[in-house]
């Protein structure tokens, strides 16, 4: 781990000291499963991180994109505060192999009287302990006070009904086979039919001041083509049978609680989900065309291994996801971002100033982030040779900003224009880009300037990309045919760089 690591987890330990309060509510630690989306290809990126910060060895899921790391529910507050990873879930049941029977009909039997042989106790413990800690972190927040002073008049009566809340949630199975007012239950045939069912019964349970009825969903997601069975005839016979053998309420879009049945070939893994929304959008208000989600915008840094006072430049920031997330995790190097762009520099500089904000409202002292904001000419950047030690962007991918045809001329001249401000021999490049066959061809055109150390293939809203670790050669610029050698219309690609994350 290097020096700026280790300040990047004492930067943290300020939130987690807040959420360890939250113990008080925790009842004798148990051990769970808990597994973690992250962007498809930095798996084992997350997984350094989750050692790193939390000290449990992850394991990769044959399914890419996930990993799965045990945790006590003491540290659950921990999991919340990494970088990498997009959604967490709690897991109740994992199958690495998993018989599926011959016929679609059997399959779904099997599905429906799986959910009363599952170990429910301790997943929804900690889903439950989960709640707890967002709610107190609202509470922080001040986010329920308008919503708790106009349901109730008193926003130290909305404080105590948050608190009790999931308390008062009904957690306990019921009669397995039924007990809902109909002859052997009611099993849900679809998605439309388990978000009606029970209405009345739950209105009238809140009017007379019973527990409240949990409201659930469940999500199947699945990969491989050897199954008999759709996702939805999955998720609806499953779901059924969750609904009878704990009597909650189906709600396919106001739930408490979410079900997750992933299904990748023969591994099958039952969870519960705890996070609402992606982890992915935590700095960003002011979103671009193509702004870059800030779990892989960590993956990327973490690829370059920022050091104390290093100087890091992202030259088409779009919506400065990059450098934002550098100067918020590796706080003693220096982050430049640019574009050419007025209308994207103007985005990053209002993501900027929302963090800096949150921090000032939080109570932080801090005079802001080590960050600045400037409009450039991708290649002619206004920066001495060899002054910069690390360059990290996200390429033009010539589909939804700029074109193929354009990218043939622009990444050479990029690419140059970044081995002259780079220092040689130390400086490194991480850039990502879905024109693989364009990037190679620069790369090997640049072969005195850059060398390809390593690759991470991605996907990028279903497209196939690669993140790539170029280090600078030790050839002084200005001494190598590349130099020499003016690429095509460089300065007509040089104003046509992408509005960029």
């Amino acid at each position: 781990m290097s020096a700026v690591e280790g300040e990047s987890d004492g930067h943290q330990c300020l939130d987690i000291a807040k959420d360890c309060d939250t113990a008080k509510l925790l009842s004798e630690p148990v051990t769970v499963t808990i597994g973690a989306t992250v962007p498809t290809g930095f798996e084992h990126t997350a997984a350094e991180e989750v050692k790193e910060k939390i000290g449990a060895d992850a394991r990769i899921s044959k399914d890419r994109g996930r990993i799965y790391f045990e945790i006590t529910t003491e540290n659950l507050p921990r999991v919340h505060h990494l970088k990498s990873v997009d959604n967490l879930f709690v897991v109740v049941q994992e199958y690495t192999n998993y018989q599926f029977k011959d016929t679609k009909e059997e399959t779904l039997e099997d599905f429906q009287k799986l959910a009363s042989k599952l170990p429910w106790t301790n997943p929804l413990e900690v889903w439950k302990q989960n709640n707890s800690l967002k709610k107190k972190r609202w509470r922080r927040r001040g986010g329920n006070a308008a919503r708790a002073k106009a349901s109730t008049g008193s926003s130290k009566d909305g404080v105590d009904a948050v608190t009790t809340e999931t308390e008062n949630l009904q957690l306990e199975s019921g009669t397995p086979g039924g007990g809902s007012g109909e002859p052997g239950g009611l099993p849900a045939r679809d998605s439309d039919t388990l978000g009606e069912l029970g209405d009345k019964d739950v209105d009238e349970q809140e009017e007379e001041g019973t527990d409240r009825l949990l409201k659930f969903r469940v999500t199947c997601n699945r990969a491989g083509d050897k199954h008999s069975f759709t996702s939805n005839e999955a998720a609806r016979d499953f779901g059924g049978a969750v609904q009878d053998h704990f009597l909650w309420k189906p709600d396919m879009t106001k739930f408490d609680i979410e079900v997750l049945l992933n299904i990748h070939n023969s591994e099958v893994v039952i969870g519960i989900a705890l996070t609402e929304e992606s982890l992915h959008r935590r700095n960003i208000t002011h979103f671009g065309p193509t702004t870059l989600r800030s779990t892989l915008a960590y993956g990327m840094l973490r690829l370059c291994k920022p050091q104390v006072s290093d100087v890091i430049i992202d030259p088409m920031c779009g919506s400065g996801a990059i450098p934002l997330e550098g100067a918020i995790e590796w706080q003693h190097s220096f982050y430049m971002a640019g574009d050419n762009n007025d209308m994207a520099v103007s985005r990053t500089v209002n993501n900027i100033s929302h963090i800096q904000k949150k921090r000032q409202d939080k109570g932080s002292t801090a005079w802001g982030l080590p960050i600045d904001t400037l409009q450039w000419d991708l290649c002619s950047l206004p920066m001495r040779t060899g002054s910069v030690d690390i360059i990290i962007t996200d390429m033009p991918f010539g589909k939804r900003m700029g074109s193929r045809k354009k990218n043939w001329d622009l990444y050479p001249s990029c690419l140059k224009e970044m081995a002259r401000v780079c220092r040689p021999g130390s400086g490194k490049a991480v850039l990502l880009t879905q024109d693989k066959k364009c990037f190679a061809k620069a790369v090997s055109q640049m072969g005195g300037l850059w060398r390809k150390a390593h690759t991470v293939w991605v996907n990028i809203g279903g497209l196939h990309a690669g993140v790539y670790l170029l280090k600078r050669t030790g050839a002084t610029y200005g001494m190598t045919p590349e130099d020499i050698r003016e690429p095509r219309e460089a300065n007509e690609t040089a104003g046509e760089t992408k509005e960029h994350a």
